[in-house]
């Protein structure tokens, strides 16, 4: 059975269509991949999932159970976590307090003494415990980035979304990204939804790829087959490129 379903999921935005009867389904302990061109509707997807957004139609499960009557809040303790395209972080707190936020939400709560070593080797895990005690404020972009996934470590997820992981990144840091999604996976007992424009990282490490374009999808499958596929290729090349 699927860890997470979605089925014909809709969202629109005044009349404006956002995401359309999306379906799709993430089988446990894979790292699958959401790709498509800007706006197509990935991130929006992810706040649904997280229920920031409401759906205006469609339904959504988790562990089979429905997570349309679950409230933003509650998510976590469901066992969903995730990063942002865009880092989200208390800014004025510690790198510390800000792993801690995250295990509070947590089915598996830790605080005192206990909780700041649990807090430091994740932070220790993801490379920035020699930061720990530092505000996150003006620290340097890709370390926001790994505190945010020390956060979303904290809280014991199942199902982990990283929304552009790679972002700042440059070829040498991006292969090592690869390497430790995947070890993270495996150590963790994770599974992962990957959102991500960088295809290299992508196809190497996506089991399962849902490729979405103007809020559809328009294919999925193995790495191989999506970068076969006459319609992803027209998507991100455009009709006449493809066809040359």
């Amino acid at each position: 059975m699927a860890l997470l379903s979605i089925r014909d999921v809709s969202r629109r935005f005044g009349g404006i269509v956002a995401i359309d009867e999306v379906s799709l389904d993430v089988d446990p302990g894979q790292i699958v991949g959401l790709i498509g061109p800007n706006g197509a509707g990935k991130t929006t997807l992810f706040n649904v999932i997280t229920r920031l957004y409401k759906p205006d139609s469609g339904e959504l499960d988790f562990d089979g159970k429905s997570l349309l009557h679950t409230p933003p809040h509650r998510v976590v303790r469901r066992g969903i976590a995730r990063t942002f395209q865009n880092v989200e972080l208390f800014k004025t707190m510690t790198v510390l307090d800000n792993v801690l936020v995250g295990a509070h939400t947590s089915t598996r709560p830790f605080g005192g003494t206990a909780g700041d070593a649990r807090a430091l080797e994740i932070l220790d895990y993801v490379g920035i415990a020699a930061v720990a005690r530092r505000p996150v404020a003006g620290l340097p972009f890709g370390t926001l980035k790994r505190v945010e996934l020390a956060r979303a470590l904290a809280s014991a997820p199942r199902l982990l979304l990283l929304d552009e992981p790679a972002g700042g990144l440059n070829h040498e840091e991006v292969s090592e990204l690869g390497a430790f999604i995947t070890r993270m996976r495996d150590d963790f007992d994770l599974t992962v939804l990957l959102v991500e424009h960088h295809m290299g990282l992508v196809m190497g490490i996506a089991e399962h790829i849902h490729v979405l374009d103007f809020g559809r999808k328009i294919a999925e499958g193995t790495p191989d087959e999506v970068q076969r596929n006459p319609a992803v290729i027209e998507a991100y090349l455009g009709a006449e490129t493809a066809a040359a």
